[in-house]
Order: C-alpha cells, then structure tokens, then sequence
C-alpha cells in the first residue's frame, strides 16, 4: 500500500462513536495498524471489527476510561505491549454535558468537562508520550471544539474545557520542541454526532433542534481532516485546524434555511 501511513501504529481514544469512530475507519483505509480505546466496549469491538473490514494493517482494542489514573495507565501498559513506538495519538475522548448557566450549573456536569476534555487529555499524553518521543515525526493531534476559542452562554465549563485543551496543546509543542514530535489541535464547529444527544442527556429532540435548518460537519469530514493532518510530511507540522460547516460563519452566526 503507497498510503504513508500504512502500517503506521496509531492510537485513538473515544474510538467507540462519533469522531472517534469516524476516524479509526479513515485511518483503516489507509492500512494504519489501530490501537482503539474507549469506555463503551461492545460498540468499541464493532468499530474494531469494521476497521479490519476496511483495510487496517492490525486493529485492537482495550477498555479506557480516561477520567481514571488506573484506567490509562492499564490502557497505555496494553499499548507498549503491542508496539515499543507509536505514529499517531489521537486525543478524541471528551465530551460535553449540560447547557446551565453558571448560576444554575451542577458538580457533576463540570466534573465530567474538566475530567474527560483536560485532565484525561493530560493522563493520555503523559502516559504514551514515551511511545512517541522516540519517533521524530511522530504526531499528538487534540480534539478540541471552537468552543475553546469564543465563549457563549450555557457553555462556561465546555468553553473553559476546550479553551483548556488549546493551551495544553500550545504548551505542549513549546516542550516537545526539538524531539521531532508534532502536535496539532483539530477544532470542529457544529458537528451531528452523538454530541448534543449526550449533552442534552437523551433528549434526542432539543439535539436535533441545534441543527435544524443547517447542514452540519460530520464525523467523517472531522476524521478527514485528521488523516489530512497526521499525513503532512514529518517536517510539517498543523498547528490548529478550525473546521466549520460552511452555513456556520461563528459561534452565535449559523445561516438556517425555513423548513418546508
């Protein structure tokens, strides 16, 4: 297979749904051996097995919890038992719950914000960057949203989670600098997936409402634009990618057609 990334070990974590997903298929394609982690196993064994369909050189995958220590370090000891380096980590896991003000927000939605989008970027990367520091050329590439970027009401924790992922990911490619390792941030706006499901926490009509009237990116022009960037020469390096639907000029502008 010509594709550079064929054979390439590549980790995604969130691999289960949604971008995540998207992305092990793109990557499977091109003959990328995939080393997938997520929480919810028995649809994380479905994308796995789809990928093998599709072309994956290998495709594996481990229980990953990204909010637990325990979790990611069981996770990456898993991974370094399949490969002593690694070609692409694809920080996916995140999430968002809840739209409250901050007068009338909860524990346990900012709790799993901060949890799942920082600190569990933070535990992944700071477990398997051993793996990737040892292969100049070699990319972190973030999930982050342009909620990181502009805040707006309701979104206090997600913007200050995804705000929080852009700095790590900044901060990140100033300590890498010098080792060959490259690190990008990948910022989806509106984008129809599992995302408002879970944010709305099941109501699958105020989900659909945020996309009513407009055309949305898609989990596979998300997993696109990651394959574009993990694919750059190795002396290339994408900083930070904002990807929008067209009819989305900015957070608070999106065009919306009547409906019939």
């Amino acid at each position: 297979m010509s594709s550079v990334l064929a054979g390439r070990w590549v980790v995604i974590t969130g691999a289960s749904s949604g971008f995540g997903a998207a992305a092990a298929l793109a990557f499977a394609r091109e003959g990328a051996s995939l080393l997938l982690g997520a929480r919810r196993l028995e649809r994380l064994d479905m994308v796995t097995a789809e990928a093998k369909k599709v072309g994956a050189q290998q495709a594996l995958s481990h229980a990953l919890d990204v909010t637990r220590t325990d979790s990611v370090e069981a996770f990456a000891s898993w991974v370094r038992s399949h490969s002593g380096g690694l070609d692409v980590l694809i920080n996916n896991a995140g999430g968002a719950k809840g739209q409250d003000t901050v007068a009338k927000g909860q524990d346990g939605d900012w709790e799993f914000m901060l949890q799942t989008n920082v600190l569990g970027l933070l535990r992944v990367t700071r477990a398997l960057l051993p793996l990737l520091a040892k292969n100049p050329g070699s990319s972190i590439i973030n999930v982050g949203s342009v909620a990181g970027r502009t805040a707006y009401e309701g979104g206090s924790a997600y913007c200050a989670a995804k705000a929080g992922e852009l700095q790590i990911t900044r901060a990140l490619r100033l300590e890498l600098s010098g080792t060959g390792v490259r690190v990008a941030t990948v910022d989806p706006g509106l984008a129809e997936t599992e995302f408002s499901v879970v944010r709305f926490k099941g109501d699958t009509a105020r989900a659909q409402a945020v996309y009513a009237g407009m055309t949305p990116l898609t989990a596979q022009d998300v997993a696109d634009a990651l394959l574009w960037v993990a694919s750059r020469p190795s002396h290339v390096c994408i900083d930070e990618m904002v990807i929008k639907p067209t009819d989305q000029a900015a957070i608070h502008k999106v065009h919306r057609r009547a409906s019939d």
